[in-house]
């Protein structure tokens, strides 16, 4: 009889702990694995997404490098595109660039949202994490960060014909025209800080601050998270404006 109820006993807390690993994770969990939380407060529900460290395309990155895997936030930017309880996207930046290809292709989801979103470069928006930074609808910069523009760089065997030349131009006019498109910037103004050659020691291009990136056009606003989490507040209210008066 004893042996029963011990079994039994055992076999509870087998299930309590199977039922734990079926149960959706917690905030916690979710900050940990992906860099994101949902905040709600009694006006607006917030979804906050950060992209750190190195941004991960096709090839996966050695375990001691900090990344962003595209294929974990392509899903998230889904999501909060289409949970109707989720009212905004913040998206809070602090990385060194990485893969061009993925990094274009979260900025073009970002920016084909139809929900209101601010950027917040904190640190550094390099590299492809500029066409990040601008995705937005609105983007914000704090003071101490900077942003390195350069152009496209490419690693492994090259093909010394003409072809490949021409791939990277392709490839740079595309990234080129979504800072345009979608920043005050003019492409000549670009295409200048991205070919300067007495900027950087080993490289070309420009870096840039907080306030320079704003007074080229580049970031709507200098400000921290006080500021873009009331901007996109305002956003919210507006669009839920919008949505009652139709």
């Amino acid at each position: 009889m004893i042996e029963k109820m011990l079994n039994s006993d055992e076999s509870d807390k087998e299930k309590d702990n199977s039922s734990k690993k079926d149960a959706l994770p917690s905030d916690v969990d979710t900050i940990k694995s992906l860099g994101s939380v949902t905040t709600n407060n009694s006006e607006s529900r917030i979804h906050t997404l950060v992209i750190a460290g190195q941004i991960e395309g096709h090839y996966e990155l050695p375990s001691a490098t900090k990344s962003t895997k595209y294929e974990h936030v392509i899903p998230l930017l889904v999501e909060v595109e289409e949970r109707p309880e989720i009212d905004g996207l913040l998206i809070i930046l602090n990385t060194v660039g990485g893969d061009v290809e993925a990094g274009l292709a979260l900025a073009e989801l970002i920016s084909g949202m139809t929900k209101p979103t601010v950027s917040l470069v904190l640190g550094g928006g390099h590299s492809i994490g500029v066409p990040l930074a601008v995705s937005a609808k609105k983007s914000f910069i704090v003071p101490s960060a900077t942003m390195t523009i350069h152009p496209v760089r490419t690693s492994g065997t090259v093909i010394g014909v003409p072809q490949a030349f021409t791939y990277l131009r392709k490839m740079q006019e595309r990234i080129s025209d979504f800072i345009v498109k979608n920043s005050s910037i003019s492409p000549e103004r670009l295409n200048k800080l991205m070919l300067e050659t007495d900027e950087l020691a080993a490289d070309i291009g420009t870096v840039i601050d907080g306030i320079c990136a704003v007074d080229e056009g580049l970031i709507d606003k200098v400000g921290s998270l006080g500021e873009a989490l009331e901007e996109l507040k305002k956003m919210i209210r507006s669009n839920k404006s919008k949505k009652n008066n139709d």
